[in-house]
């Protein structure tokens, strides 16, 4: 067998054909995630009323935007009531990434930081049977839902929970030697690709 025939032997075992499709659901999640940013709403404060909603982003540890997106989250969760879909989605998705950033600033001040970090997290908070419960119905999906559909619903909600975690506990991606974003991968878990995490280096005092 050639190289080149070995290489194309190689691309159609079981791990090569799952590789490609945890890609391709990859790709849909971020093409969607760029399209809900797209849907930007842009409206202006008067100076009083930015800097004070400044403020209390500040104080909630967010920046501005996602203080102000989680504001109109909360109101349409309330607003909908018990029978509106949407907000059954939003408020379980809002409990899915309380319990990971709880879970990991625990797991953080415990000493349990390391490179596979949010796998950690994500395992232990899925020990909960409520925490299940809500990744699904975070999840927005129906039981007729295709298998794509829900690959990519899970791609694009698990993206959102490793950057909680990234950010709760300051830690920022590990990069290969290449300069890439490095990842680790994981069976019979929530989240079955997830980005590696350092700790940014502190510096030295001089002497």
């Amino acid at each position: 067998m050639t190289k080149i025939e070995k290489i194309k032997a190689d691309t159609k075992t079981p791990a090569a054909t799952a590789g490609k499709a945890d890609k391709k659901a990859g790709g849909r999640a971020r093409k969607l995630e760029k399209m809900e940013k797209a849907s930007t709403v842009a409206f202006t404060l008067e100076l009083p009323v930015r800097k004070f909603m400044d403020a209390q982003a500040k104080a909630a540890g967010m920046n501005l935007n996602h203080y102000m997106q989680k504001l109109i989250e909360t109101h349409v969760i309330e607003a909908g009531g018990a029978d509106e879909p949407l907000a059954l989605r939003l408020a379980a998705k809002r409990e899915v990434l309380d319990q990971v950033v709880a879970t990991a600033k625990k797991l953080d001040k415990a000493g349990k930081f390391d490179e596979n970090f949010i796998l950690t997290v994500v395992e232990e908070a899925g020990k909960s049977a409520k925490f299940k419960t809500q990744y699904d119905a975070a999840l927005g999906l129906e039981a007729t839902d295709g298998e794509a559909k829900v690959k990519r619903a899970r791609v694009s909600l698990n993206q959102q929970i490793g950057r909680m975690i990234k950010k709760s506990v300051g830690a920022k991606s590990k990069r290969n030697p290449q300069g890439q974003i490095a990842r680790g991968q994981a069976s019979d878990a929530f989240v079955a690709t997830y980005t590696l995490l350092e700790k940014p280096e502190t510096e030295k005092p001089a002497a």
